[in-house]
């Protein structure tokens, strides 16, 4: 277990390295709940984001499904629904800023992806 992950926020398992896709979104369910993965390839090193699946406008499980992109310099997904942006690092929506998604941290461990 890595030290700075507290005892609650475990790592765990969600998927394996080779079902993801470059700049896209695939979507694991954990606890109940769906997880949007979107892996970025980026210079210096790959990022992994972990985002609530569910669109807040919608209530539809779409936002794996959205289109990776960049706003003011921010990395952003855009809903496939309503085409609001929300921010891969922290899930907060460039448009309105009452709308959040949750977010998990995620890494990717020998083939195993995994979630905090």
């Amino acid at each position: 277990m890595d030290a700075l992950i507290p005892e609650s926020h475990a790592w765990r398992p969600v998927c394996r390295r080779q079902d993801l896709v470059p700049n896209s979104g695939v979507v694991a369910l954990m606890d109940g709940a769906q997880i949007a993965l979107f892996y970025v390839p980026q210079p210096g090193g790959d990022r992994i984001y972990a985002i609530e699946n569910r669109d807040p406008k919608s209530g539809a499980n779409v936002i794996g499904r959205g289109i990776v992109g960049h706003i003011g310099g921010e990395l952003v997904v855009a809903s496939p629904l309503y085409k609001q942006h929300f921010r891969l690092a922290d899930g907060r929506c460039v448009q309105y800023p009452e709308q959040r998604l949750r977010t998990w941290q995620a890494r990717v461990n020998g083939d195993t992806v995994e979630i905090a």
